[in-house]
C-alpha cells in the first residue's frame, strides 16, 4: 500500500492562510506524490468553519498545542476573542480525515497555531518564535501520525524512502 501524506492546504497554492493567502512549497517530491495520489490536503483552521481571512491567533504565552488539548491552555485572536474551540474541532477534523484516509506522516505549515510543528509563535503577537508545537500537530503526533514542517520536506523524503 502507498504511504498517504495529509498537508497543509496552503502548501498546496490554497488561500487559506489567516491572512487569505497560500504558502506553496515548491518540490519535486510534492508533484511526484501529488501524481501518485498520495496526498491528502486540509486546512484544519477551515474544516472548522473559520474564515479566510481571519484575525490572526497565537496559543496562550508559555503554552503549546498539547496543552490546548488537554484543557490546560488557550488560543486567542489578536482581537482578544477565544478561539480554542475552534482549534481544537480543527485538530479533530485533520485526525479524523488522516485516519480514514490512511495518512502514516503529514506535512505541515510551520509556525501556525494548528500546524506549527518545529516552532510557534509565543502568545505575545511582537512577531517572537518558540519552539512548540500546534493544536493539530500535537494531536497528530499523540495518535502516531509522523509529523514534519514544510521547512523538514527532505526529511519526510527520506523517511518515506525507507518505507519502499
Amino acid at each position: 500500500m502507498t504511504t498517504k501524506i495529509l498537508v497543509s492546504a496552503c502548501l498546496m497554492g490554497h488561500a487559506v492562510r489567516y491572512d487569505g493567502r497560500a504558502k506553496p512549497l515548491a518540490h519535486p517530491a510534492l508533484e511526484r506524490w501529488r501524481a501518485e495520489g498520495r496526498l491528502v490536503t486540509i486546512c484544519p483552521e477551515m474544516s472548522a468553519g473559520m474564515p479566510v481571512p481571519r484575525p490572526p491567533a497565537e496559543i496562550e504565552c508559555g503554552a503549546s498545542g498539547k496543552d490546548v488539548l488537554s484543557g490546560a491552555a488557550r488560543v486567542f485572536e489578536i482581537t482578544g476573542g477565544d478561539v480554542t474551540a475552534a482549534f481544537r474541532e480543527a485538530a479533530q477534523n485533520a485526525l479524523r480525515l488522516a485516519q480514514e484516509t490512511g495518512c502514516t506522516h503529514a506535512l505541515l505549515i510551520d509556525g501556525s497555531p494548528s500546524c506549527g510543528s518545529g516552532f510557534i509563535y509565543d502568545g505575545s503577537f511582537s512577531g517572537s518564535r518558540r519552539d512548540g508545537n500546534g493544536v493539530t500537530a500535537a494531536l497528530l503526533k499523540r495518535a502516531g501520525i509522523q509529523v514534519f514542517s514544510d521547512r523538514e520536506i527532505d526529511r519526510l523524503v527520506e523517511s518515506l524512502a525507507t518505507l519502499i
